[in-house]
C-alpha cells in the first residue's frame, strides 16, 4: 500500500533530524515551518531546550503579515540571522523539517546565510 503524503512527509522530517542531531556538535539548530499561508523559523539550542531566537510572517514589523511567498520568505531569513547575531549565535544547523530544498526555503536559507549565519 502507498504512503500518504503526510506519511511520506513525517519520515522525510524524521531522517533530516536524526542526520542532524549526529553532526550537531552543540550547535544551535535552525528550525523552518512552512504552512499554507505563513512561514516561520525558530533557532533553537537543543541542549537546554530553549528558543533563542525566532521569527515569523505573522510579525506585523517585518511588513509580510498572511503572505507565504518568496520575498517574505527572504525578509524573514534576514530577521532571523539579525536576531541571532544578538543573541550571540554565528553558526547553526539548518533543519529544513521534512520540506524540499527549493524555493521559500531555499529563499530563506540564502537570506540567513548573507544576514550572517553560517551553516
Amino acid at each position: 500500500m502507498a504512503n500518504s503524503k503526510r506519511d511520506l512527509f513525517l519520515k522525510r522530517r524524521l531522517r533530516v533530524r536524526n542526520k542532524l542531531r549526529k553532526m550537531a556538535d552543540g550547535r544551535a539548530r535552525l528550525s523552518v515551518h512552512r504552512s499554507s499561508k505563513n512561514i516561520s523559523v525558530q533557532l533553537i539550542d537543543d541542549v537546554n531546550g530553549v528558543t533563542l531566537a525566532s521569527a515569523s510572517s505573522l510579525e506585523k514589523d517585518l511588513g509580510v503579515v498572511g503572505k507565504n511567498n518568496v520575498e517574505a520568505a527572504k525578509k524573514i531569513g534576514a530577521a532571523i540571522a539579525e536576531r541571532a547575531k544578538k543573541a550571540g549565535v554565528e553558526e547553526c544547523y539548518f533543519d529544513r523539517g521534512g520540506f524540499l530544498f527549493h524555493g521559500k526555503i531555499k529563499a530563506l536559507a540564502d537570506a540567513a546565510r548573507e544576514g550572517g549565519l553560517k551553516f
